[in-house]
């Protein structure tokens, strides 16, 4: 009854403050910014991604009420499916992002070469349907059945062996979260390393929000898959799941760090309003927009009409990092 009630309560919270949130980062891009950086395209994604796992919410409460799942085996498939999707999505485009910082620290000239519509939308493409294909064992292993008491319908994984099981949630752990999180520490350890050089020496608050980045992005996820692979040892050693104390209780963990991953979904938004604290007071529901705005070389360049490989022979040294670009990525315009 307690974890239900915690379970129920985390959920709520998750799309009380999410979905309005993702909302409002969406409307912002679409509707406050001209021309939209590589950065906003990238946030853009993230909040469509959060918005649609923080959709499927409303099922998984009336559930959750009621004791019973309520949706049918479609509805069971298509909305695990959707989270599944939307999981991968999220860790994909944070490591795109990671990635793109590194790249603009570490080789700010190539950097702005790459950026340009005819790469970066086919890489938010491809992250789109490589995600629809990684989460597609969910549709394979997903069912509705009576549970233990006979009395109310469950909707939960169900694998032909325990081989099915330990590879599921092996693969689960590996590609939805370690995989993506080496990346990530690899390029924000390498972007720490540089902003102690004496070009980046003034940058310590880029250095405290990449931190903040970091940690809620393993604070949300690192616990789940703990659980995966808890489960996938115990799969491996030939145990059901949810037999014997041991299973009980990371059963009943897993349902309580499921609905605390949807958090993960409405966090992105409450980073936003945090990190942009003085621009919500200068320009209010504007904040976003100007948040993801191009700094540094990106306005001067504009300004002047200068272009790459101007600007790279003027010998402008790259710009110290500003707030926009402590959050996710550096915001040079797409070309």
């Amino acid at each position: 009854m307690f974890i239900s009630l915690l379970a129920i309560i985390l959920l709520s919270v998750a799309l009380a403050v999410g979905l309005p949130g993702n909302i409002f980062v969406v409307w912002s891009i679409l509707k406050r910014m001209h021309k939209r950086s590589v950065t906003a395209l990238l946030v853009l994604n993230l909040a469509l991604a959060d918005m649609a796992v923080l959709l499927t919410a409303p099922f998984f409460l009336y559930s959750q009420a009621q004791g019973t799942w309520s949706f049918k085996l479609a509805g069971c498939r298509l909305c695990h499916y959707i989270c599944g999707v939307s999981m991968y999505a999220s860790v994909l485009f944070i490591t795109i992002m990671s990635l793109d910082r590194s790249l603009a620290v570490a080789r700010p000239f190539m950097s702005q070469k790459l950026r340009t519509k005819a790469i970066v939308r086919p890489v938010l493409a491809a992250i789109w349907v490589v995600s629809f294909l990684l989460a597609s064992p969910v549709l394979a292993y997903r069912t509705v059945s009576l549970g233990l008491s006979n009395r109310s319908l469950v909707c939960f994984s169900k694998y032909p062996n325990e081989g099915h099981r330990a590879f599921h949630l092996l693969f689960e752990a590996f590609t939805g979260f370690l995989l993506p999180f080496l990346a990530v520490v690899a390029s924000y350890s390498d972007i720490g390393r540089r902003l102690q050089s004496r070009r980046f020496r003034r940058s310590r608050r880029t250095g405290r929000l990449v931190a903040l980045i970091i940690l809620a992005f393993a604070a949300f996820w690192l616990p789940y898959h703990v659980v995966n692979l808890a489960e996938a040892g115990r799969a491996l050693a030939g145990l059901r799941a949810g037999s014997g104390p041991a299973g009980e209780r990371l059963q009943l963990a897993r349902n309580v760090l499921i609905a605390l991953a949807f958090l993960s979904s409405s966090v992105n938004p409450v980073l936003y309003a945090c990190a942009g604290g003085g621009l919500l007071r200068s320009a209010g529901l504007g904040f976003v927009a100007k948040l993801l705005e191009g700094t540094g070389s990106e306005i001067s360049s504009s300004r002047r009409g200068g272009t790459v490989g101007q600007t790279k022979k003027s010998a402008i040294p790259p710009p110290e990092p500003g707030l926009a670009e402590s959050i996710t990525a550096s915001s040079e315009p797409l070309q």
